[in-house]
C-alpha cells in the first residue's frame, strides 16, 4: 500500500478503519473484482496491504463473514461468498472506477456553510435554509467527483468537525436522521466555477452530472444533492438484483 493510501486511512474524520475495509470488500465483490469462492491473501498479507493490524483486519472479517460474504474455514483461509445483496455505509453511493469497477469512496471538504436554498433547487424539507458542503470525491484516493449537498435545515446543522467521510453516517451519528432512500437523475452539465483544482474537468466545460432528491423517516425529502463527476476515470453504477 502507498503512503497516500496509508495517509487517507488515518485521516481523523475518515471511516474507522475495519470499517474502511469491509466497505472496500463489500464494493469489490459487487463489481466482480472478488469473485464467489475466491481465497483471499493470508490476513497477515491483508492486513499489510491495507496498512493496519490483523486484529483490525479480523474485525472487518468477522462482520462480513456476518453479513454473508465471507467464509471463514479453519486452517484454510477465507473464502468469498458472493450473490446476496447487503446494506452498507456506501449502499447509495453509485460511482465506480471507470475501469475494473468498485473502489473505496472518500472525500475532501472544500467548504460547509449555511445558506438559503438557491432557486435551482426543487422543493424539499420544512426551512428556506439548508446546510451547504461542498466536497471532492474520491475513489481509492483517486478525485473523480465533485459535489454539492444541500440538507434542509428543519433536520438540523451539523458542524464541520463533525462531518465524516460519509455524510449518511453523519447524519445518523450527529442529527439521528436515516437517509432510507433516494432518487436519481443522471445527465450532463457544466463543471461550475468552485470546481477543484485537482478535480480535472475545468470550470466552465460540460461533463456528466448527477442531481439526488433523499428521503430520511419524513414524507417529504431532506436533502438536494448536485454531482459532476469525471467519465475517464468514474462511472455510475446502478445494479438491479
Amino acid at each position: 500500500m502507498d503512503a497516500t493510501r496509508r495517509s487517507s486511512l488515518a485521516r481523523p474524520d475518515a471511516l474507522p478503519i475495519h470499517l474502511q475495509i469491509e466497505e472496500l470488500f463489500i464494493r469489490d465483490i459487487a463489481a466482480g473484482r472478488l469473485i464467489d469462492g475466491q481465497r483471499l491473501p493470508t490476513e497477515r498479507d491483508m492486513a499489510a496491504a491495507h496498512g493496519t493490524t490483523v486484529r483490525t483486519l479480523r474485525k472487518a472479517l468477522a462482520e462480513l463473514e456476518a453479513k454473508g460474504l465471507l467464509e471463514r474455514r479453519q486452517g484454510s483461509g477465507n473464502y468469498v461468498r458472493a450473490g446476496q445483496p447487503v446494506t452498507s455505509v456506501y449502499s447509495m453511493f453509485r460511482l465506480e472506477h471507470a475501469i475494473g469497477g468498485g473502489g473505496l469512496p472518500n472525500a475532501e471538504i472544500i467548504s460547509v456553510d449555511h445558506l438559503p436554498k438557491d432557486d435551482q433547487q426543487p422543493e424539499y424539507g420544512t426551512s428556506d435554509h439548508a446546510t451547504r458542503f461542498r466536497r471532492l470525491r474520491f475513489l481509492d484516493d483517486v478525485p473523480i467527483a465533485i459535489e454539492e449537498i444541500w440538507l434542509d435545515g428543519g433536520a438540523g446543522q451539523v458542524p464541520r468537525d463533525k462531518v465524516q467521510d460519509s455524510l449518511y453516517l453523519t447524519y445518523k451519528l450527529a442529527l439521528k436522521l436515516w437517509i432510507t432512500r433516494a432518487e436519481d437523475r443522471v445527465g450532463i452539465s457544466t463543471v461550475p466555477d468552485w470546481a477543484h483544482a485537482r478535480f480535472t474537468p475545468r470550470s466552465g466545460t460540460i461533463t456528466a452530472y448527477i442531481e439526488r432528491l433523499s428521503w430520511a423517516q419524513t414524507s417529504k425529502a431532506v436533502e438536494f444533492s448536485r454531482t459532476w463527476y469525471d467519465t475517464d476515470k468514474a462511472l455510475y453504477v446502478q445494479r438491479l438484483i
